[in-house]
């Protein structure tokens, strides 16, 4: 079996009070998780690495995610959180990129009204100081934003950036249309990669491995075998499924659009983009 690297999984302790956007109404999901719910399905499926990525838009949140991670080797790397409307972001950003496992940052854009709001000039140092640190800009993803990360990664062409979840396509009412014409021109753009993670909750009934291998391949042919990584987006997952059917799920079809290329989706490539930089290492878990 593959050993695997978890690009995309989230936790959260609700307490902790700085989850805005989870409230009770997310009843499915409204509740503490912590890396060992995940695990016992996680390490049956070959994965032995994770990546945290943020949930809540404050920087308390990011230290809670680095503490985590200082304390056990199976979380590789931390994609944190940063102000980008500070006036010092750009001198956060350096200081944060010289912290032990933190790999990316994830402005919550996803969460904004105005599509275009990480394209002001002023936020233009603060990218900069990301380029130059080796951070990735992890893309908050929805579909309408796919074409924003375009106008970004053209304008700063040495920022790494990873679409989060192929950018949330409208699997469900089956409009891929735009999705798709969208995703090809963001994949023109060399510094820029992409999850496949987040699709069965864009799914509805549509979790089949024709509905969701429709978007596997578009993102094969668009991005290539080196430029996509997995991920879980667990526990949110678990809204459509269990970690272990999207496993499963995604070996076969990784395996039937990335065939001689599967340790390259599943580990090489999130290690090369994220941790090459960072210094990080991949424990054994």
């Amino acid at each position: 079996m593959i050993a695997k690297l978890d690009a995309h999984m989230h936790v959260w302790t609700l307490a902790r009070g700085d989850y805005t956007w989870l409230t009770p109404a997310l009843s499915d999901i409204y509740r503490d998780f912590g890396i060992d719910d995940a695990w016992t399905e996680a390490h049956e499926a070959g994965v032995q690495n994770c990546i945290l990525v943020q949930a809540a838009a404050s920087a308390a949140e990011t230290d809670f995610l680095l503490s985590l991670a200082a304390a056990d080797k199976r979380v590789a790397g931390v994609v944190g959180w940063v102000d980008f409307e500070a006036e010092t972001a750009a001198d956060e950003i350096n200081r944060r990129a010289a912290q032990n496992s933190l790999v990316g940052i994830r402005p919550m854009i996803a969460d904004l009204s105005d599509p275009n709001w990480i394209l002001q000039d002023q936020f233009a140092p603060a990218l900069e100081a990301m380029s130059d640190t080796g951070l990735v800009f992890d893309g908050h993803a929805r579909p309408d934003l796919i074409g924003v990360m375009t106008t970004l990664a053209k304008r700063h062409p040495d920022l790494s950036i990873v679409l989060n979840h192929a950018g949330k396509p409208p699997i469900e009412n089956g409009d891929l249309g735009d999705w798709r014409t969208d995703i090809e021109a963001l994949a023109t753009c060399p510094n820029v990669s992409t999850k496949l993670s987040g699709l069965l909750t864009e799914a509805g009934a549509r979790t089949d491995d024709a509905s969701i291998g429709d978007i596997v391949q578009h993102v094969a042919t668009c991005f290539g075998p080196e430029r996509v990584l997995w991920g879980s987006d667990w526990p949110v997952l678990t809204m459509a499924a269990s970690y272990a059917d999207w496993a499963a799920q995604s070996e076969r079809l990784i395996a039937r659009y990335f065939a001689g290329h599967e340790d390259a989706i599943w580990r090489t490539n999130a290690a090369r983009i994220y941790l090459e930089h960072s210094g990080g290492q991949l424990g054994q878990a």
